[in-house]
């Protein structure tokens, strides 16, 4: 009977610790200590994920949540208070650190890596190398044949990022307006609008005649990546984790996380995995380029 009595006492025992070990890590019914909402750049969302999943493997009690959509969506997740760190591969702009204001969001800026942006072309597609200027001509449709590039006589398929895409807004500003701030010049009417960067990678790999950008992390066998020259008496510059770190390739820009306000606790402990050693090990390691050795 004493035994039976000492079984039951122990049994409550367990299930009390259960409980408390579940029930300790509660927030708000969540089973986990804190959670971090992450929105934005299609581009990095493969990098953010690879660092989720290493801060969660040494911080087993928190939970990490990473969705792309583009960095415009990032900023509106930030803005409308629906995440908690906004990734974006432009930095943000005034009219959207005005809504921010508006709705007492105080966006503060990281900059956790570097990318070059390139352009892709079917891997069967003899066309190697291209300008700025033949790109900015492309893709406002002035040239419209690959033959006046060098290739074959065939329509060329222009595609781009949609316009809430950070990689869309850069290209825009780098190639079409050539860093013109005053200038005005938009993708051409025939450009196919694509919902991600993945998207235009999957195109170009069976449409031999498709021209597109993405980040280079997209970068495989599967598809050409083109050697870009500023001009016709500048030397192209293949798009490369080294020529990017060199400043030398011509298509290159920053990659940010957005916060509200400086971070803390939780948000700021992944900001800072992102930033070590360890962290820009993964950039690397996802074919982007440290700010840090």
């Amino acid at each position: 009977m004493k035994k039976v009595i000492l079984n039951l006492i122990l049994a409550s025992l367990a299930a009390s610790c259960l409980f408390y070990s579940c029930g300790k890590y509660a927030n708000g019914g969540d089973k986990y200590a804190a959670s971090i909402q992450i929105k934005g750049s299609d581009t990095i969302v493969n990098l953010i994920q690879a660092w989720s999943e290493n801060f969660v493997e040494q911080h087993p009690t928190y939970n990490v949540s990473v969705t792309g959509g583009g960095s415009g969506t990032g900023f509106a997740s930030l803005i409308n208070k629906t995440c908690d760190i906004a990734m974006s591969s432009r930095e943000i702009e005034d009219k959207e650190e005005s809504l921010a204001k508006k709705n007492n969001v105080t966006p503060f800026e990281f900059k956790v890596g570097l990318d070059g942006l390139a352009v892709l072309v079917n891997k069967n597609n003899p066309v190697d190398k291209l300008t700025i200027e033949q790109l900015r001509d492309i893709f406002m449709a002035k040239i419209t044949n690959w033959k006046e590039v060098g290739g074959k006589d065939l329509k060329i398929v222009i595609l781009s990022r949609e316009s809430n895409s950070g990689t869309h807004m850069f290209f825009k500003e780098c190639v079409l307006r050539n860093n013109d701030k005053n200038a005005k010049d938009e993708f051409s009417v025939h450009s196919l609008m694509m919902s991600s960067s993945q998207a235009i990678y999957d195109e170009i790999m069976q449409n031999p005649n498709a021209l597109g950008y993405v980040g280079m992390g997209f970068v495989n066998d599967g598809v050409k990546a083109l050697s870009v020259a500023v001009d016709d008496k500048s030397s192209y510059i293949y798009p490369s984790t080294e020529n990017v770190l060199k400043r030398l390739y011509p298509i290159s820009r920053p990659l940010y996380l957005y916060t509200n306000g400086e971070p803390s606790g939780v948000i700021k402990m992944f900001i800072d995995y992102a930033l070590s050693d360890e962290g820009q090990k993964v950039v690397l390691e996802t074919d982007f380029v440290p700010i840090k050795n």
